[in-house]
Order: C-alpha cells, then structure tokens, then sequence
C-alpha cells in the first residue's frame, strides 16, 4: 500500500510540473505576439512634420542657432525626424505621446520637452528609469542645446537646427 501510494503522488508530481511548464510557455508566447497583434511593435511617431529615413549623423553643437527639427538618433525609430513648433513635445509608451516610443526601459509618460523663450527644456515625468541630457540624469527642466544626445533607455534624440 504505501509503495502504490508514492507512485501516485510521484505521478501526480509529474503531471503538476507538466502543468506548470504549459502555463509558462502559454504565458511567454502570449506576451511575445500580443505587441505584434496589436500593433504595438510598429512605433509610429504622431507629430506633424515627422518623417522616417536613414539614421541621422550626429550634428555639430552650434550655439545661437534655434532648434527647428528633434531627430530620433539611435534605438528603434532611429531617423526619425520631427519638425519643432510651439507646442511641447511628449515621449513615452502611452499612446496619446507626441512621440511613442516602444522602449522596453522608457516609462507611459517619460519626458516631455518644453519650448520658453526661444529655448527648449526638457523634463523627467517621474519616469522609472530617469531622462538622461549627455550623460547627466535630468531632475528638473534642464535647458537642451543643439546636438546634445537625450537619453531614454536605449532611444537617443537631439534638436537640430
């Protein structure tokens, strides 16, 4: 009797782990093709003017010259280009952003940056993984010159003339 009784708990044992393996893998698949059935991969910028073509060559930092273009330079919508007006421009996952990026470490509402007195200033929205100006962590609205790389994740973006 107790031998009959630990081969069918090892059974049991067995099945259980069989169980748990599918659901895994069930879980892992759904999470892989769900971006791909909503639409989620395709990063789309929504913002009048912005157009997609060959990543942009880094531009020389040129000082009293106004910003008229915020190019994507690097990650998954490299040469990107949206053309700059009066109205703030906002980055994040959430699709109502000026500009979604679908960066695996970039937060809903990440950063925005904000056009005042003829300068652009970009702010942290209280991301998870912070908005980087170079290589300094932004904490506050920080003034963006010409060519100087912002950091969100893995995406880069710079104001060009």
């Amino acid at each position: 009797m107790p031998e009959l009784v630990i081969t069918v708990a090892r059974f049991g044992f067995l099945i259980l782990l069989w169980i748990f393996v599918f659901t895994v893998v069930g879980v892992i698949r759904r999470d892989l093709f769900a971006g791909a059935r909503s639409g989620r991969l395709v990063a789309a910028p929504r913002a009048v003017g912005a157009s997609t073509g060959p990543p942009a060559k880094p531009a020389k930092v040129k000082r009293g010259r106004a910003a008229h273009q915020l190019v994507v330079t690097a990650g998954q919508l490299a040469g990107t280009r949206i053309t700059l007006g009066e109205a703030q421009i906002t980055i994040g996952r959430a699709e109502d952003s000026t500009l979604v990026i679908t960066d695996d470490y970039a937060s809903a509402r990440h950063a925005r940056l904000v056009p005042r007195d003829g300068q652009w200033f970009v702010e942290d929205l209280g991301s998870t993984n912070g908005t980087y100006l170079d290589r300094a962590k932004v904490t506050g609205p920080t003034p963006v010159p010409l060519g100087v790389p912002i950091r969100i994740g893995r995406t880069s973006l710079e104001l060009r003339p």
